[in-house]
């Protein structure tokens, strides 16, 4: 994957996978603030098909009201974004902004603490996701 997010691969059906985001995202304090459906979007706008994703913007409060506290313009890259896309019928992909990229276009220095909450956060959200070993 790009070194610009942090990814798990799913053996769920995406229906499953999104529903299974959501609720590993909430466990970790973050709110969906907005939902953009890619693949029908892209349908509408274009007449192309994709496969099955979302794009969820996840935001926790506290990191994102310190984070601006700091810097102000740090909005425009606000919230995190969470992909969710399906890679065939039983098989999806989650990825998420890694903070640690997003602290690269920012700047480097107050924020930092920000974007090791966040990503300590996401990483745990995508582990959550991944089946324990007496699953497999």
């Amino acid at each position: 994957m790009a070194d610009y997010t942090l990814s798990t691969r799913l053996d769920r059906p995406y229906a499953d996978a999104v529903e299974a985001t959501r609720t590993a995202l909430a466990d970790q304090g973050f709110g969906i603030l907005t939902e953009i459906d890619l693949a029908a979007t892209m349908k509408a706008k274009l007449g192309v098909d994709l496969p099955p994703q979302v794009i969820l913007g996840a935001c926790r409060p506290p990191l994102a009201y310190e984070a601006i506290q700091v810097d102000p313009s740090i909005a425009a890259v606000l919230p995190c974004n969470v992909v969710v896309r399906a890679l065939d019928d039983s098989t999806t992909l989650v990825e998420a902004f890694d903070p640690d990229a997003m602290m690269g276009l920012a700047g480097a220095g107050a924020l930092d603490s920000v974007a090791a909450d966040a990503k300590q956060r996401l990483t745990a959200a995508l582990a959550a996701l991944a089946p324990s070993p007496e699953e497999d």
